[in-house]
Parts: structure tokens; sequence; C-alpha cells
């Protein structure tokens, strides 16, 4: 399978990553859209992400862009500084993805590149580029000393006497977050750490590593447990007890914090957010953070952003615990886990989240999948009330609506719903299910999953 170019950029087996498919993608990308002063270049800590780095970098040297080298770093740290020198940035990630596999994450001054703008890119492959100058190369070593000043200046000293598990696993700012979280005043215990890639899913935890959680919870007697993906784009967030708060939940706690008054997020988060009633207007999109990001811009205002994942946007300046918090037009990790333990500083992270509407969303994937199979069964189910019931069977509810926003999503009779989704970067299916107990959701998706499994096989 080659390459695929879409919402998560470029993503495809480090085989065919190649020197030529990178040029290709890079200088399509130059020639199709502005990267102002210059280009940042970022990358996480596979095994193959820095070579890819230099061939990003030669590959814009050569279109006689000004290339800064930034080492490895968090991508919203990579943007921050980006956006506010008012260039354009390319991080190396397969984030969640096998140590096989990675990925090319492109943007603008503005942020991550639109939908409009991967368009340009995909129709500019393939074209001649010549350039008479050679761009210079530079290097910033600052990137993570900005990026955790962002947070110190806002949330200072919130962690006082708290005590935080820090599961560092491969993520790219492992060690800055340890360094960040003690710096506002926590006490952190390193867990997990890991010098093999380790790919971490925060929006389909395995069982194994919530096992995990919840044993090292009750050793080392924590307050909270942190983590985030490879690219730290997504948060991962265990309260005191090891239990994995959802990242649509934190999202919805995160909005609520900081004052949003809108909320854009993909049709397949919690519809939680919802029955708060704290926003002024709830948008749904289509699954993706340039579908969100597009939302954001229709919106306006005081407006943000997160998806299933966790990975929360901030489309306005807000007020942090002590100083401003300003804009950041991507996915972030970090402003979901202080802003969750902020908000459940006095009762804890479990209270904090029982306190929210009870609504309960698990989700599961099956992975090396034919895509043309997962596109045969969808279409099936599309077809006819008779055929969804009939797959459905087994839940003694029928459905009564369904929405294709993105995939297939069906609406139970008795308000649980399950939503298919193909992946749009990876041979693998997603399925989501939402109910009023999590034991109710956690029934649902063990049923289901080995009849998704049997329909694809």
């Amino acid at each position: 399978m080659a390459p695929k170019f879409g919402t998560s950029g470029l993503r495809g087996l480090v085989t065919e990553l190649t020197v030529a498919c990178v040029t290709d993608h890079v200088h399509a990308f130059l020639a199709s859209c502005s990267v102002g002063t210059g280009l940042y270049v970022g990358y996480d800590l596979r095994q193959s992400s820095q070579g890819l780095a230099d061939a990003i970098a030669h590959a814009a040297q050569d279109f006689g862009v000004t290339v800064t080298m930034c080492g490895a770093v968090p991508t919203p740290a990579l943007a921050q500084t980006a956006m506010a020198e008012g260039a354009g940035a390319i991080m190396v990630t397969g984030s969640h993805i096998p140590a096989d596999r990675n990925g090319l994450k492109f943007y603008t001054p503005q942020g991550e590149i639109t939908k409009a703008e991967e368009a340009l890119i995909l129709a500019a492959l393939g074209s001649p580029i010549t350039s008479e100058v050679q761009g210079a190369l530079r290097q910033d070593d600052m990137v993570n000393t900005r990026y955790a000043a962002r947070y110190q200046s806002a949330y200072q000293d919130v962690l006082q006497g708290k005590h935080i598990g820090l599961y560092q696993h491969s993520a790219v700012g492992r060690d800055a977050l340890a360094d960040l979280l003690e710096s506002l005043g926590a006490q952190v215990t390193v867990l997990g750490r890991s010098e093999v890639f380790v790919p971490v899913d925060t929006e389909a935890i395995s069982d194994d590593l919530r096992r995990q959680l919840r044993v090292w919870a009750q050793d080392i007697k924590c307050d909270a447990i942190v983590s985030t993906d490879a690219d730290g784009d997504r948060p991962l967030l265990a309260d005191q007890n090891g239990e994995v708060v959802p990242g649509d939940i934190l999202g919805q706690i995160t909005a609520a914090a900081i004052g949003a008054a809108r909320v854009v997020t993909p049709v397949s988060s919690n519809t939680g957010v919802d029955v708060l009633g704290q926003f002024e207007k709830v948008t749904r999109t289509a699954i993706g953070s340039p579908y969100v990001i597009a939302g954001m811009e229709r919106s306006g205002g005081r407006v943000v952003g997160y998806e299933a994942n966790g990975g929360f946007i901030l489309g306005f300046d807000a007020q942090g615990l002590h100083d401003p918090l300003p804009k950041l037009m991507t996915r972030d990790a970090v402003l979901p886990i202080l802003a969750t333990l902020a908000a459940s500083s006095r009762d804890g992270i479990a209270a904090c989240v029982a306190a929210q509407p009870a609504r309960f969303t698990v989700a599961g994937r099956l992975q090396e999948i034919d895509l043309r199979a997962v596109a045969a069964l969808l279409d099936r189910l599309r077809e006819s009330q008779t055929k969804r019931d009939a797959f459905l069977a087994d839940l003694a509810s029928e459905c009564e609506h369904v929405d294709e926003t993105d995939g297939l999503r069906m609406t139970l009779a008795d308000a649980r719903i399950v939503h298919m989704r193909p992946s749009g970067n990876a041979p693998e299916m997603r399925m989501y299910v939402e109910a009023h107990s999590k034991e109710i959701a956690d029934q649902t998706l063990n049923a289901l999953m080995p009849l998704l499994a049997a329909e694809l096989s």
C-alpha cells in the first residue's frame, strides 16, 4: 500500500516513505501553501523519524526555503514556535500507529493545513520544482522551553501538594512534561519509560495498559497518572484509581474550565457536552482535526475544539488560573491534562468525572483489515433498516436514527449509540459505543466487536 495523504498529513510504511516520496510532498506543500518566514522541522522518537526530518530539510532547502531544525519535540510545541515566528512547519510522526510506519504533519503560519490546502498539495504532486537559491539551515533548541513557559505562566503552582505518575513510554515530550509538572509543584513518579517505540492510542487504550495503570495507581498512591501519545498532541489521564478518563470527557471538562462559549467536536464525541447546557453552541463535524478547525473558523468567538482522542484546540485567547493563555490552533495534550487537574484539585478526578452527564463512551478497533470489506459492510448497513436490525439483533434494541456524517452512527431506541468508521490513514476499523452506564457501553462493545471481526474476515 502506497503512502496516503489526507486528514493527518502523509502516512505510510517507513519502507515506502522514500526520499523521493518525501521530497515530492514537501515540494508540493511549499508550492501550494505559504510558509511565511521559513519552515520549522521537528520529529518524534521513532527510529526512522530523524532521517525523514533530514530529508525534509534537504527538500525545503533545495526549494530555496530557510529551514530551522528543532530536534525531538512535541507537535504542539513545534506548531507554537513556528506560528509565533510566522513560519510553516512539518512534524515527522506517525502518532499512535506502529513503528514500522511514520508520517508527516504539515503546518502553515496559521496552523494545521486545511482540507482546501490538502487538495492544493495533492494537485501539485509530481510537478517539477526548481530554485536557483539554496535555503539556509538553522537550529532552534528552545522550542520545549517556550511551550513549557506557556503553561508555567497560566497554571503557576496549580499542582502544589499533588503526586502525579507520569507514564513516559516513548513519548517525545516525556522529559519536558516531567519538568513541567514539577515546575508547577507536583511530585512526579516516572513510570514505564521505554527506549523501544511504544504506539499508544489514547482513543483505543488496550486492556493490558488499563490494567497496568490500575496497578501503578495502587503501588504509588498518586493523585493521577498522565501521559500523551507519541508526538504529544493527545492526552492520557487516569484518576487516583488508575481509571482512564475518556478524551472527550477531558474535552468537555476543559472547555467549561477555560470559559469557552462554543464547542466544535466530531460526531464521534460523547453527547454529554450537549447535555451540560454550559455552551451557547455545540457543532458536530466529521472526524479529524482539519474538520474541527474548519468548524471553529466558521464559528468564531470564544470557541474550542476537541476530539475523542483528547486532543484539544484553543481557538481564542483564554484566561488561565493566573496569566492569560494564548490561542493555539493545533491539537494539544497539555492543556486538557492541566485544566482537568486544576478543576479536580479539591475533590479529585473521579469526583469531577462523576459530576459530568451520565453518558459513557468506549471504543475498540480492528487492525490490518481490508478497507474494501469495511466499505462493503457499511454500504449494506446503510441500505435498509432490516439489515441494521439484523446486525444489532443481540442488543435487543432497534436502530431509530442514522447519521452518516463520518462512517455510520446508529442511535438505538434505548439511547445507546453504535458508531463504526474506517480509519482515514491506516488499515483500521474503529467502533465507538455510547450508553447511560459504562457497564452497558462495555457490554455492547464486547458483544459487537466479534461480530464486526467476523463480518470483515
